[in-house]
């Protein structure tokens, strides 16, 4: 008979100083294009398939399967997707940590690529997914185990440092509502659906959500809306009557009313400047 034993030192480290925000699970199609936006947390995005770019700071990077893209709080950022190969992705929000390469100290997006060690993050990466899903008893300190492991497994690598950040810059409350928002904004919302998939007090929820933000949830709604309709009005000849139901207005009047008042324009007057630009431009590189 042969018998192992392993002392297991009692190490005086503690745990890690983060919180999981939320986990979602993003598939790009047709219609969808994610707008500029930002976090007053950190966001690392798993590519789990597909090809896209990730933008941020005028930089466009090209990004692929099992590659990591981690960004620190306040970074505007967005992906765009490969039309035939669509992104689809895992992403965690993760309160009270900032990413810093050895190699770069002042970068604010590390790029990662796992792919020799994609069957364990995949594996931790369902198994959060299963958890938040299910919510069985105690699953709150599972998944927060589960993000320890991965933020301990990556720190392995060697290839960036952890750095703790105040979590009094943003409510978990607001930064869920935000995202909630960024996801779901094609969908009939409103302030008793907010309150209810947060589970909160409307009325706190929109102060909260106001004093931090500095605008209501639900204009904040329809801010989003307008940067996806700028998007379809400027790539697309989609008729203004599809674009007004594609990103969740509720008719096409009250759509060029919102879009009139955030941008001084009409959709169509938009359209047209955009593009009057576009065909501008090919006339001076024809020109050359």
């Amino acid at each position: 008979m042969s018998n192992e034993v392993y002392e297991i030192p009692q190490s005086m480290r503690g745990r890690l100083p983060v919180k999981l925000l939320y986990v979602t699970k993003a598939k790009y199609d047709k219609d969808w294009h994610s707008t500029n936006h930002t976090h007053h947390f950190t966001e690392l995005l798993y590519i789990t398939k597909g090809k896209g770019t990730f933008v941020f700071s005028k930089e466009e990077i090209p990004v692929k399967e099992h590659d990591v893209i981690v960004i620190n709080p306040n970074v505007e950022h967005t992906e765009k997707s490969c039309p035939e190969h669509p992104l689809e992705y895992v992403a965690l929000g993760i309160l009270g940590l900032a990413f810093s390469s050895p190699d770069d100290p002042g970068a604010q997006v590390t790029f990662l690529n796992f792919k020799q060690d994609q069957e364990i993050y995949l594996f931790f990466l369902q198994q959060l997914m299963e958890e938040v899903e299910k919510q069985k008893e105690d699953y709150e300190l599972i998944i927060q185990n589960i993000v320890e492991m991965i933020l301990l497994r990556m720190m392995r690598k060697k290839v960036f440092h952890l750095e703790k950040t105040s979590s009094k810059k943003i409510s978990k409350d607001v930064a869920f509502i935000k995202n909630y928002i960024k996801l779901y904004f094609r969908e009939d919302i409103n302030l008793d659906t907010l309150a209810e998939v947060g589970h909160m007090n409307k009325y706190y929820l929109a102060h909260s959500f106001k004093k931090s933000v500095g605008v209501s949830p639900i204009e904040y709604l329809i801010q989003t809306r307008i940067r996806e309709s700028k998007i379809l009005l400027e790539t697309t000849n989609y008729p203004i009557s599809d674009i007004a139901t594609i990103t969740g207005f509720s008719s096409q009047s009250f759509f060029a009313q919102s879009f009139k008042r955030v941008t001084n324009q009409s959709p169509t007057q938009y359209r047209n400047a955009k593009n009057a630009m576009k065909n501008k431009g090919k006339k001076s590189k024809s020109k050359k």
